[in-house]
Order: structure tokens, then sequence, then C-alpha cells
């Protein structure tokens, strides 16, 4: 008699692939579900953007210590959207959307953290 819950096959992994990114002139490979190329590669052009803003605006050059700070920045404008508070009309000289897609900013953010965990893993093999 076979047992019907080890008949079921377990839910297959979605594949993930590597991408080659660049946040500050760095280059990275950061993993990635196959079919979000695209948005990774966004989220990753935002975060170069954002975290030269904070370069070009701070008088700190380590790069572990502006994407800290652009993580914080950013985690602190998804706090004040998701809590309704208004959010200035300007964060970073880019009007905000007017309306969140709230699954693609997940997924962003998720993108980003991938991506500074990276950062973050290579700065601790070098130490």
């Amino acid at each position: 008699m076979i047992d019907k819950l080890s008949a079921k096959a377990p839910p297959a992994a979605p594949r993930t692939s590597t991408l080659d990114v660049n946040l500050l002139g760095r280059d990275y490979k950061v993993a990635c579900k196959q079919g979000e190329e695209a948005e990774l590669r966004e989220a990753v052009s935002f975060l170069d953007q954002r975290m030269r803003e904070i370069r070009e605006s701070s008088k700190t050059t380590s790069v572990e210590r502006i994407a800290v700070m652009t993580a914080l920045n950013l985690a602190h404008e998804l706090q004040r959207m998701s809590s309704s508070t208004p959010a200035p009309t300007e964060v970073s000289g880019v009007p905000p959307p007017a309306v969140i897609d709230a699954p693609a900013a997940r997924r962003r953010i998720a993108n980003m953290r991938a991506a500074i965990d990276q950062v973050l893993a290579n700065q601790e093999k070098l130490l």
C-alpha cells in the first residue's frame, strides 16, 4: 500500500539564475528567480541611484555605510507610506508615485535586501 502523503511530489522549487549587477561601480553576483530578472535590474538601478545621492550628500565614501544609510532611508519611506502618514512631496527630487504596487514594492525590497546581504557577505570575507 502506498502512503498518500509520501506519494505526493514536493512542490518544485523556483529556478534561479545569477545576475551580474553593479552598485556604486562595484560588481556583484546576485541570485534571482527566473522571470524576475528585469525587476531585479530595475531595483538595482533604483538602489544605485539612491546610493549615489547619499554618497554625494554625505562625507562618507564607505560603500557599506552608504548601503546602510540608503536602506534606512528606504525603510523609513516604506513605513511612512504603509502607515498612511503623509510623505513629503519630494524625497530625492522625484515626486512619489500616486499608487503603490505593494507586491512589486515587496519584491523590490527583497531584491535590495539580497543585494545588500551579498555586499555585506563580501565585506565579511575581506575582513
